[in-house]
């Protein structure tokens, strides 16, 4: 089948114009004459126009210039149908692109997209709401949203949101239960990956894998916030291992588990992020793994295998 490329630009993502895109792509597309289509991403996160245009005129690829919250919007709306997805890494995080060890420079995202080859990557749900590679409750989600809300992008500001909503930082009640296990804990934030990204070359869960069939659940309990920075360094670090059921007492600060699914009861209404968007959060949230969720242009090499405890 001979390929057709729809590329999907937000135009606000991140902190970089994005007016030199259109040409670039133009440029690359035409090298090989490959037919290709740009539009902007929707304001509404309503992708029922596009979805009509993919299907009409036989797109077998959907590239997506933005960052995270972008892709999450995306993918979530047109990951069941028969397309392959690119990324252009210009939002503020780049989190999966960064996981995917997709090019950041937009030239070379682009070369990479032109050659077409994709791999298959997990996703998983929140209360039924697809993410692509990171949720949170908690200290992050309340970053998420101030972030949200300065209405403009880029670590720096990021940065600042950290440390304002960290002064303040409340914890929080939370029971948790996967597989056989339960366990009931204060916890400053929880986070859910399929990605060992955190974004902008962070990662908060080391051991994650875009296809292993597991999210990682990262849960930072209550401590002093001296202990908090100390040991999250750690974390991103990679300090702390994977534990198994044996190693699970309530007296370590860091809870670091794998499973194919987890649910929360969230009993102080912590707030909630997908992707680095705040969402509405719940008292109950559910999630789970879904395995090879849609195929990714990525560079090819060896997928890693399903993480062991250990």
């Amino acid at each position: 089948m001979s390929r057709r490329i729809l590329f999907i630009i937000n135009p606000i993502a991140g902190t970089r114009s994005k007016k030199h895109l259109p040409v670039l792509i133009e440029q690359a597309c035409r090298k090989v004459e490959l037919p290709f289509e740009i539009v902007d991403s929707t304001k509404d996160g309503n992708y029922d126009r596009i979805r009509s245009m993919i299907l009409q005129h036989g797109f077998t690829d959907v590239a997506i210039a933005g960052g995270d919250g972008t892709l999450s919007a995306v993918l979530g709306a047109l990951r069941d149908l028969p397309v392959q997805f690119g990324i252009i890494p210009v939002g503020s995080g780049n989190g999966l692109a960064r996981a995917a060890r997709i090019p950041m420079n937009p030239t070379k995202a682009v070369s990479l997209i032109v050659i077409g080859r994709a791999l298959p990557v997990d996703g998983f749900t929140v209360n039924g709401r697809f993410a692509c590679m990171l949720s949170g409750l908690g200290f992050d989600a309340a970053v998420a949203a101030g972030f949200a809300e300065m209405g403009q992008r880029g670590l720096v500001n990021y940065v600042r949101q950290v440390i304002r909503h960290f002064r303040k930082a409340p914890r929080y009640s939370f029971q948790l239960e996967w597989g056989d296990q339960k366990l009931e804990t204060g916890a400053w934030f929880i986070s859910v990956a399929n990605s060992n990204q955190f974004g902008n070359g962070f990662t908060i869960a080391p051991k994650a894998s875009l296809n292993d069939g597991l999210l990682d659940v990262v849960v930072v309990k209550e401590q002093s916030k001296t202990s908090v920075i100390l040991r999250v360094i750690k974390q991103v670090l990679g300090g702390y291992r994977l534990q198994t059921e044996s190693d699970i007492n309530e007296k370590k600060r860091i809870l670091y588990i794998q499973s194919d699914q987890i649910t929360i009861q969230n009993l102080e209404n912590a707030p909630l992020h997908i992707d680095g968007d705040p969402v509405e959060t719940a008292s109950r949230i559910r999630m789970e793994i879904i395995p090879n969720a849609f195929n990714l242009i990525r560079p090819l090499g060896r997928m890693n295998k399903r993480t062991v405890f250990g």
